[in-house]
């Protein structure tokens, strides 16, 4: 199969506009590798394949095993979609219509993914209102809200800037309605951290001011976004350097490791932070987890385990960030604090 120069993002607006909130960050930087290695302009690249050492980079995982890799492919085939029709109703389907995970005849293991039917006009012979971008600038976000950020902001990039509710916005970026209801903690937490993200990592920057009519209160209701070209970021990234950074399987792909902690449910969790903590530790952050995220009505416990995974990774990455800069005594300590702040207080 062909890999386009540069590994080329070709995305569709109507996709680009879709809200967020069943996709976590690895599953949405799939996504992104699986449209950089497609070629809009042939159906048949429509199955991509990658080794197995590969997908469990990309999807950050740490100890694999085989029911670890079902649990997240079984997750990607049941990301679904809604289209709006100019009715008034919508279309939804499935990005995805099969996985399968198997050996070559020399032995190596890769896990190899179909788009579904109805997504192919969404993602090939297209001719308008899409937008590009090089993959390399979605490696490197570390939170779902940067990378769709940077989408969004990306698809306005000739025109050189957006305007948005804060509403509409938090629906792009998957936030639940209950999240940063207050524009202090939405700006500094959602909005800084992306302007800083992307100015360090992506092809593009930002500067954004409240416009329009203030709400009740003297609330902010809107938001226009100045986007520019950025010349300031660290160096490019290529997929081939991203997964050979800090990709911990063997050569051969084929031994996956077996599970060490004696719950599996929290062996997964585990590798959200490097495996750095015990299987008592990530028991109390879990529990955490348990107040931290709603639930969403008619999830599964596989739906709940992902999003776990994804805010516990969030704010391991937030933790690694802080230690950077200055000592930290626990580290376990000190995640366990961030994660009490995100317990909402109850009504």
């Amino acid at each position: 199969m062909a890999i386009k120069k540069n590994f080329l993002i070709e995305k569709q607006n109507v996709l680009n506009e879709i809200r967020a909130n069943n996709m976590n960050l690895q599953e949405l930087r799939f996504f992104s590798i699986y449209l950089s290695k497609i070629n809009a302009r042939d159906i048949s690249t429509r199955v991509v394949s990658f080794p197995v050492a590969d997908f469990q980079k990309i999807m950050d995982l740490g100890r694999l095993n085989i029911n670890y890799l079902m649990d997240v492919t079984n997750s990607l085939l049941c990301k679904v979609i809604n289209i709006p029709e100019e009715t008034g109703g919508y279309r939804g389907f499935q990005l995805f219509k099969r996985c399968k995970f198997s050996k070559n005849e020399h032995d190596e293991w890769s896990v190899e993914i179909d788009a579904h039917d109805e997504a192919l006009p969404l993602m090939f012979d297209f001719k308008d209102r899409y937008f590009t971008y090089e993959l390399w600038n979605a490696l490197q976000l570390k939170s779902v809200n940067q990378l769709r950020m940077y989408e969004l902001l990306k698809q306005y990039e000739k025109i050189g800037e957006r305007i948005i509710s804060i509403v509409e916005l938090k629906e792009l970026l998957g936030l639940e309605k209950n999240e940063y209801q207050r524009y202090n903690n939405f700006r500094e937490r959602v909005l800084k951290a992306c302007q800083e993200a992307l100015e360090k990592y992506t092809d593009i920057k930002f500067t954004y001011e409240p416009t329009g009519g203030l709400g009740q209160g003297g609330k902010v209701l809107k938001l226009k976004f100045i986007i520019s070209k950025n010349n300031n970021y660290v160096d490019q990234l290529s997929l081939a350097d991203f997964i050979d950074i800090g990709n911990t399987q063997n050569d051969k792909y084929g031994d996956l490791k077996e599970a060490e902690f004696i719950n599996e449910r929290l062996e997964f969790l585990a590798g959200a932070c490097d495996n750095e903590f015990s299987e008592y530790e990530i028991q109390v952050l879990y529990n955490l987890l348990i107040q931290i995220l709603p639930h969403k009505t008619g999830g599964t416990s596989q739906d709940f385990q992902l999003r776990a995974y994804d805010h516990l990774k969030h704010r391991y990455d937030e933790l690694k960030w802080q230690a950077g800069r200055r000592e930290i005594k626990s580290r376990f300590g000190y995640l366990k604090k961030i994660l009490e702040a995100d317990i909402l207080p109850e009504n």
